[in-house]
C-alpha cells in the first residue's frame, strides 16, 4: 500500500509539473484529467483561497468534461493543489456551483 501511494504521488508531481510547463501543455488538445489548460485557467478564479469568484460558463462547461476519479487522487494523495494557489475545498464546490446534480465526493 505504501508503495502504491509513493506511485501515485510521483505521478502527480510529474501532472503538477506537466500543467505548468507550456511545452506538454501547449497544444488545446492536451490535458489534465480531461481538462485542457484553457479549462483549468477558466476554473482558476473559481479556487483560489483569497478571493474565489462564481465559476465562469466556460469553466463549467470544462468541468463537465472532467475526469472526477483522476482529480480526487489529487485531493487524496497530494498535496500539491496548494502549491499552486488551488483550495482543495473550494474545487470539490465547484460542480454543485456549476449545478452538475450530485456532489462529487472523494
Amino acid at each position: 500500500m505504501e508503495a502504491y501511494r509513493k506511485l501515485l504521488v510521483i505521478v502527480a508531481l510529474f501532472l503538477a509539473g506537466a500543467i505548468g510547463s507550456d511545452t506538454l501543455m501547449a497544444n488545446s488538445d492536451q490535458s489534465f484529467c480531461r481538462m485542457t489548460k484553457e479549462g483549468l485557467n477558466a476554473c482558476a478564479p473559481s479556487v483560489n483561497g483569497a478571493n474565489p469568484q462564481p465559476p465562469s460558463a466556460l469553466c463549467c462547461t470544462a468541468l463537465s468534461y472532467a475526469d472526477f476519479g483522476c482529480l480526487c487522487l489529487f485531493k487524496k494523495y497530494s498535496n500539491f493543489l496548494s502549491a499552486y494557489g488551488i483550495d482543495p475545498n473550494l474545487a470539490m464546490q465547484l460542480p454543485a456551483k456549476c449545478n452538475f446534480g450530485q456532489p462529487i465526493r472523494c
